[in-house]
Parts: structure tokens; sequence; C-alpha cells
């Protein structure tokens, strides 16, 4: 039994260490088994905060089963013919309550710095609208007027290097170590705009603007999906940003104005979402 539980160990060790190597893009991976590799002040807390808990986790678990192991060999009916009478124990029956309550405050306080720093958003340097539609996103960048939408990329249209079902016509471009604001709606019914490697997950609510912030601190692609179940097509709209330097964001920005201009500052995409809120 215990040839067979360290070889399960040793297995799964290889396993994570694999998967941490996979892990290192903005994409999911063959046999990932540990979150995507981190690209943001508010993902590197995460991943801090995550690996923190499966600790605790582990360890309140091995005592657990030491005091199984330890019941099972001491207080069998063979071992032991004559059970005991106690009913009570002052001193376990305050350990008990204590030290589980001075846990749940180790986890808390983490826990709420984590919310506050996903919550509270800084300063912004970019502003980006995304609207979820069905089944596709809508992204404006109101401070340079304009915006476009971005659909999922068919198999015959991939490029080898795009992955599929998650490459799309026109990605979201950022530019990088710059704060972006991102303000999130729906245009229809509830969608939920997710990137793993920024730590960013927020609902896009028909008639109701959330807003959440990520600071990509690397370039490189980075792809997520609409995480809420949204209809018929829901796995078919991915999410994509492309991170670069600051030159290349505004060359790309130049050539996007021309490109996806438009001249009223009410969008379409904003007339939409007012229509669908007065409903």
């Amino acid at each position: 039994m215990f040839k067979r539980l360290a070889g399960f160990m040793i297995a799964g060790a290889m396993l994570s260490s694999g998967g941490t190597a996979y892990a290192a893009s903005g994409q999911p991976s063959p046999w990932q088994m540990t979150l995507q590799q981190s690209a943001s002040p508010v993902m590197d807390d995460i991943v801090w905060f995550h690996d923190f808990l499966l600790w605790i986790t582990a360890a309140i678990a091995i005592f657990v089963l030491v005091l199984l192991v330890i019941v099972i060999v001491r207080f069998n009916a063979k071992a032991n013919p004559v059970p005991s009478r106690t009913t009570h124990n002052t001193l376990i029956e305050v350990l008990w309550t204590v030290v589980p309550v001075l846990i749940l405050v180790g986890i808390a306080i983490p826990s709420f710095k984590l919310l506050f720093l996903e919550l509270k958003v800084p300063p912004a340097e970019v502003t980006v609208k995304a609207t979820g539609k069905q089944w596709f996103w809508t992204y404006d960048y109101p401070d340079a007027k304009f915006g476009f939408d971005s659909l999922m990329l068919q198999d015959k249209d991939r490029k080898a290097d795009q992955p599929r079902l998650l490459a799309v016509d026109n990605e979201m471009v950022v530019p990088v170590n710059k704060v972006v604001k991102l303000i999130v709606v729906g245009a229809d019914v509830i969608h939920s705009f997710s990137i793993p490697s920024f730590g960013i997950k927020i609902d896009a609510v028909p008639g109701r603007i959330n807003e959440t912030w990520f600071k990509a601190e690397r370039e490189g692609m980075y792809y997520g999906q609409c995480s809420q179940l949204c209809g018929r097509d829901h796995a078919f709209m991915p999410i994509a940003i492309r991170v670069v330097k600051d030159g290349e964001y505004s060359a790309w920005l130049d050539a996007a104005k021309k490109k996806f201009a438009y001249d009223n500052p009410l969008t379409p995409n904003m007339i939409a979402a007012a229509d669908q809120a007065a409903k």
C-alpha cells in the first residue's frame, strides 16, 4: 500500500511540474494541472493565495489522517476491548474551537487584501469597453473614438500558430505595463469576461456597467473565454488580448482609428445597450 501511495505522489509531482512548464503561455495547455502563468500583479497574488491555501489544506488533511490511523490502531476492539467512558475534555474542546478560528483568521486577512486589490481600480492609462453579445465581443476605445467586433476564427481561417476555439479576427490590443480599465456590459444576456493569466473575471450584465482592471507585465497573446452559460454558442466567443510595447501600441492605435473610427461618440454598441436597458 505504501509503495502504491509513494508511486502516486511521485507521478503527481511529475505531472505538476510538467503542468507548470506547459502553463507558461497565456492559454490552456495539454496535461496542464496548474494555473496559467501569471502576467499581472493581481494574478501574482491569486497564485500566492492558491498555494498558501493548498499548504493549509494539505496540513489539515494529513493531521486528520494521522488521527484516524491512531484511532484505528489504538482503539479497535482487539487492542482496546474495554472502551473509555470519558465524555468531556476541556483542553481538547477549547483547542478544536480556537485553532479553527485562528486558521480562518489567517486565511481571511490575505483573502480580504486580495479582494480589495481586485475591486479598487487604480487611475487608468487606457480604457476599453467590452460588450458581450450573442456570441462575440465588441471592444470600444472611448478615448480614441473607435470600436470593433471580435469574432472567433473558423478552422479554415486560422494560421498554424493560432489556437483552435481561441483565436479571433480582431484582438484587443493594450500596451505593456499600463493600467487598463475595463468597462464590461452585456447587450442581450449575461456574459462573463475572463482572462486567467490576468486574474480577471467579471460578468457582463445587460443594463448594468461593471468594471475591473489589469496591468499586463509581459508582452504576448493572452486568451480567455466567456465563462457564463450565455446560450447556444457560449463556447464559441473567445477573448484574445495582445500586449505590445508602447511604440507598437501607438502604431496600432493610429491604424485602428482610421479602420474602425466612428463619428458619433454615442456608438451603435452604446445605443443597443441603452435600448436593451430601457426594456
